[in-house]
């Protein structure tokens, strides 16, 4: 068993995670993060949960470079092929869960 109180965790590199399971092939992992991800594409469905903070999620559809602000509590489903990045407004923590391995 394991609690977690999500706001106060750190980690020494942006992006930094806590693993909190591997459930048949699946994680969830705790990030923290002071600056933004790179663009990039999933080979499986991702979805992730804003705990802490404030993160600018930008993605792509249908040829179109958009973006949404997620605040605490905030959930984005991002389906396998979409291009995506998220840049945190300051601090942030977040949930991710997908495919063991996944970048």
């Amino acid at each position: 068993m394991q609690f977690i109180r999500a706001k106060d965790f750190t980690a020494d590199r942006p992006w930094g995670a806590m693993d909190i399971a591997c459930m048949q092939g699946i994680t969830t992992r705790l990030h923290w993060t002071n600056q933004a991800y790179q663009w990039h594409i999933n080979e499986k469905d991702e979805v992730f949960v804003v705990l802490h903070g404030k993160v600018t999620m930008h993605y792509e559809q249908e040829n179109k470079q958009l973006s949404r602000l997620l605040e605490i509590g905030d959930i984005f489903y991002v389906p396998s092929g979409c291009k995506h990045y998220a840049d945190p407004i300051g601090e942030a923590r977040v949930l991710v869960v997908e495919k063991q391995g996944s970048v």
